[in-house]
Protein backbone atom coordinates (compact mmCIF):
# COMPACT_ATOMS: atom_id res chain seq x y z
CA UNK A 1 0.00 0.00 0.00
CA UNK A 2 2.28 2.86 0.40
CA UNK A 3 3.80 1.88 -2.68
CA UNK A 4 0.30 3.24 -4.38
CA UNK A 5 0.50 5.96 -1.93
CA UNK A 6 3.75 7.18 -3.09
CA UNK A 7 2.76 7.48 -6.54
CA UNK A 8 -0.46 9.20 -5.97
CA UNK A 9 1.96 11.56 -4.27
CA UNK A 10 4.27 11.86 -7.23
CA UNK A 11 1.48 11.85 -9.71
CA UNK A 12 -0.06 15.09 -7.47
CA UNK A 13 3.83 16.75 -7.66
CA UNK A 14 3.83 16.07 -11.36
CA UNK A 15 0.29 17.76 -12.12
CA UNK A 16 1.40 20.77 -9.99
CA UNK A 17 4.49 21.08 -11.67
CA UNK A 18 2.92 20.72 -15.27
CA UNK A 19 0.25 23.45 -14.32
CA UNK A 20 3.24 25.75 -13.01
CA UNK A 21 5.05 25.40 -15.91
CA UNK A 22 1.51 26.58 -18.23
CA UNK A 23 1.47 29.52 -15.87
CA UNK A 24 5.03 30.26 -16.27
CA UNK A 25 5.23 29.92 -20.04
CA UNK A 26 2.09 31.86 -19.85
CA UNK A 27 3.60 34.73 -18.46
CA UNK A 28 6.60 34.78 -20.07
CA UNK A 29 4.68 34.47 -23.81
CA UNK A 30 2.67 37.38 -22.67
CA UNK A 31 5.43 39.51 -21.61
CA UNK A 32 7.84 38.99 -24.37
CA UNK A 33 4.93 38.21 -27.68
CA UNK A 34 1.77 40.05 -25.90
CA UNK A 35 -1.36 38.63 -24.71
CA UNK A 36 -3.24 38.59 -28.09
CA UNK A 37 -0.49 37.39 -30.34
CA UNK A 38 0.24 34.06 -28.18
CA UNK A 39 -1.46 31.26 -28.70
CA UNK A 40 -2.35 28.06 -26.70
CA UNK A 41 0.60 26.24 -28.86
CA UNK A 42 2.99 28.61 -27.71
CA UNK A 43 2.34 28.18 -24.16
CA UNK A 44 2.30 24.38 -24.42
CA UNK A 45 5.36 24.52 -26.44
CA UNK A 46 7.22 26.43 -24.19
CA UNK A 47 6.09 24.38 -21.02
CA UNK A 48 7.29 21.09 -22.67
CA UNK A 49 4.13 19.92 -23.22
CA UNK A 50 1.42 19.37 -26.12
CA UNK A 51 -2.26 21.48 -26.49
CA UNK A 52 -3.97 18.66 -25.22
CA UNK A 53 -1.87 18.65 -21.69
CA UNK A 54 -2.71 22.39 -21.94
CA UNK A 55 -6.11 21.45 -22.07
CA UNK A 56 -6.41 19.42 -19.12
CA UNK A 57 -5.58 22.49 -17.10
CA UNK A 58 -6.95 25.08 -18.49
CA UNK A 59 -9.53 25.67 -20.67
CA UNK A 60 -8.68 28.55 -22.69
CA UNK A 61 -6.09 31.28 -22.92
CA UNK A 62 -8.55 33.12 -20.67
CA UNK A 63 -8.71 30.86 -18.11
CA UNK A 64 -5.00 30.80 -17.73
CA UNK A 65 -4.63 34.61 -17.44
CA UNK A 66 -7.99 34.31 -14.78
CA UNK A 67 -5.10 32.16 -12.32
CA UNK A 68 -2.25 34.19 -13.15
CA UNK A 69 -4.62 37.15 -11.85
CA UNK A 70 -6.04 35.30 -8.83
CA UNK A 71 -3.10 33.20 -8.16
CA UNK A 72 0.05 35.06 -9.04
CA UNK A 73 -0.94 38.53 -8.29
CA UNK A 74 -2.76 38.29 -5.67
CA UNK A 75 0.30 36.49 -4.27
CA UNK A 76 2.52 38.83 -5.17
CA UNK A 77 0.39 41.58 -3.93
CA UNK A 78 0.02 39.27 -0.57
CA UNK A 79 -3.86 38.94 -1.14
CA UNK A 80 -5.38 36.69 0.21
CA UNK A 81 -9.15 35.36 -0.01
CA UNK A 82 -11.95 37.41 1.84
CA UNK A 83 -15.81 36.60 2.32
CA UNK A 84 -16.42 40.33 1.98
CA UNK A 85 -14.51 41.58 -1.31
CA UNK A 86 -13.10 38.66 -2.66
CA UNK A 87 -9.49 39.16 -1.88
CA UNK A 88 -8.40 41.43 0.50
CA UNK A 89 -4.47 42.57 1.32
CA UNK A 90 -5.29 42.76 5.14
CA UNK A 91 -1.68 44.98 5.06
CA UNK A 92 -3.33 47.49 2.57
CA UNK A 93 -6.58 47.75 5.25
CA UNK A 94 -4.19 48.37 8.76
CA UNK A 95 -2.09 50.97 6.92
CA UNK A 96 -5.33 52.79 5.97
CA UNK A 97 -6.67 52.33 8.70
CA UNK A 98 -3.45 54.04 10.69
CA UNK A 99 -3.61 56.62 8.37
CA UNK A 100 -0.21 57.96 9.16
CA UNK A 101 2.41 59.20 6.66
CA UNK A 102 5.54 56.54 7.67
CA UNK A 103 2.89 54.11 7.43
CA UNK A 104 1.83 54.52 4.02
CA UNK A 105 5.63 55.70 2.74
CA UNK A 106 6.23 52.33 4.28
CA UNK A 107 4.16 50.33 2.60
CA UNK A 108 4.61 52.18 -1.14
CA UNK A 109 8.51 51.63 0.13
CA UNK A 110 7.83 47.82 -0.14
CA UNK A 111 5.42 47.54 -2.73
CA UNK A 112 7.85 49.34 -4.89
CA UNK A 113 11.10 47.12 -3.97
CA UNK A 114 8.35 44.32 -4.90
CA UNK A 115 7.85 46.11 -8.39
CA UNK A 116 9.80 43.46 -10.63
CA UNK A 117 7.84 40.49 -9.38
CA UNK A 118 4.65 42.32 -9.76
CA UNK A 119 5.28 43.93 -13.02
CA UNK A 120 4.60 40.87 -15.31
CA UNK A 121 1.60 40.10 -13.53
CA UNK A 122 -0.02 43.70 -13.93
CA UNK A 123 1.16 44.22 -17.56
CA UNK A 124 -0.52 41.03 -19.24
CA UNK A 125 -3.44 41.50 -17.39
CA UNK A 126 -4.01 45.19 -18.47
CA UNK A 127 -3.22 44.04 -22.35
CA UNK A 128 -5.99 41.04 -22.01
CA UNK A 129 -8.44 43.15 -20.05
CA UNK A 130 -7.85 45.36 -22.94
CA UNK A 131 -8.58 42.93 -25.78
CA UNK A 132 -11.12 40.48 -23.97
CA UNK A 133 -14.72 42.05 -22.15
CA UNK A 134 -14.14 38.50 -19.64
CA UNK A 135 -10.59 39.80 -18.70
CA UNK A 136 -11.98 42.91 -18.06
CA UNK A 137 -14.49 42.09 -16.01
CA UNK A 138 -12.29 39.67 -13.67
CA UNK A 139 -9.87 42.85 -13.54
CA UNK A 140 -12.29 45.35 -13.00
CA UNK A 141 -13.68 43.05 -10.08
CA UNK A 142 -10.02 42.75 -8.73
CA UNK A 143 -9.55 46.56 -8.97
CA UNK A 144 -13.07 46.86 -6.73
CA UNK A 145 -11.11 44.81 -4.15
CA UNK A 146 -8.75 46.67 -3.84
CA UNK A 147 -10.88 49.62 -3.92
CA UNK A 148 -12.46 48.01 -1.18
CA UNK A 149 -9.72 46.95 1.17
CA UNK A 150 -9.19 51.37 0.93
CA UNK A 151 -12.16 51.58 1.88
CA UNK A 152 -12.89 49.14 4.73
CA UNK A 153 -9.41 50.72 5.85
CA UNK A 154 -11.42 54.58 6.22
CA UNK A 155 -14.46 52.76 7.83
CA UNK A 156 -12.32 51.28 10.40
CA UNK A 157 -10.53 54.64 11.28
CA UNK A 158 -13.95 56.64 10.96
CA UNK A 159 -12.03 58.63 9.07
CA UNK A 160 -13.94 61.14 6.33
CA UNK A 161 -17.42 61.73 6.13
CA UNK A 162 -18.98 58.10 5.16
CA UNK A 163 -20.71 59.32 1.78
CA UNK A 164 -16.95 60.23 0.56
CA UNK A 165 -15.08 57.21 1.75
CA UNK A 166 -15.76 55.11 -1.63
CA UNK A 167 -15.27 57.62 -3.51
CA UNK A 168 -12.00 58.73 -1.89
CA UNK A 169 -11.14 55.07 -2.43
CA UNK A 170 -11.60 54.91 -6.20
CA UNK A 171 -9.57 58.18 -6.14
CA UNK A 172 -7.02 56.24 -4.46
CA UNK A 173 -6.63 52.98 -6.22
CA UNK A 174 -7.55 54.99 -9.58
CA UNK A 175 -3.46 56.90 -8.97
CA UNK A 176 -2.07 53.80 -7.85
CA UNK A 177 -3.02 51.91 -10.72
CA UNK A 178 -2.23 54.68 -13.37
CA UNK A 179 1.27 54.52 -11.53
CA UNK A 180 1.20 50.73 -12.33
CA UNK A 181 0.18 50.77 -15.66
CA UNK A 182 2.73 53.71 -16.59
CA UNK A 183 5.85 52.92 -14.47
Amino acid sequence: MPYAVGMATLREAQKEMTRRLLLDAGVDLFVSKGYAATTVDDIATAAGTTRVTFYAYFPSKVELMKALISERLNAALDRVPSPVHGSTARELVAVVEDGSLERIRAWLAEISQRWDAIRPYTTTAYEAAFIDPEIREVFDGWLNEAIGDVQEGLDRAGRFPPGTRRFRSVIAITELDHVARNW
